[in-house]
């Protein structure tokens, strides 16, 4: 791989990975929101889904970010987008204001999940801790 594709490999990386790092970061100083928030929606077990949400998202973006274990970690994070996906945001069941910006956030989760399958189909790229 030669250096432009490295470079665009570790922005690309970075990239994906903020937004997960801020969502996790965010869970911490907002916790009983969104703990409250992930009840209305009907999470069981929040008490341990929200530790757990926030473990992946924020570990998971800085092991992106780094580059450790990126491609099991990309495959992660995608299984976690799906899911918090069809749970937070079907657009289909909803009316009113509420479709178009869940629409937007379905789709744009959608993309975020074929970035991180093409992290993991294609590896962290050689700026990375694993340097694959």
């Amino acid at each position: 791989m030669d250096s432009r594709k490295d470079v665009a490999a570790l922005v690309g990386r970075v990239l994906l990975a903020v937004m997960f790092v801020w969502a996790g970061y965010g869970k911490i100083g907002g916790y009983d929101g969104t703990a409250g928030w992930m009840a209305s929606a009907g999470m069981p077990l929040v008490g341990v889904l929200l530790p757990l949400s926030i473990l992946v998202e924020l570990g998971g973006g800085i092991a992106l970010i780094a580059g450790w274990k990126a491609r099991w970690v990309a495959l992660l994070l995608a299984a976690f987008t799906l899911l918090a996906t069809l749970v937070f945001h079907k657009f289909w069941t909803m009316t009113g204001d509420a479709v178009l910006p869940n629409t937007l956030y379905f789709y744009k989760n959608v993309a975020v999940i074929g970035g991180m399958l093409m992290v993991f189909a294609f590896g962290p790229g050689r700026y990375s801790v694993d340097r694959e």
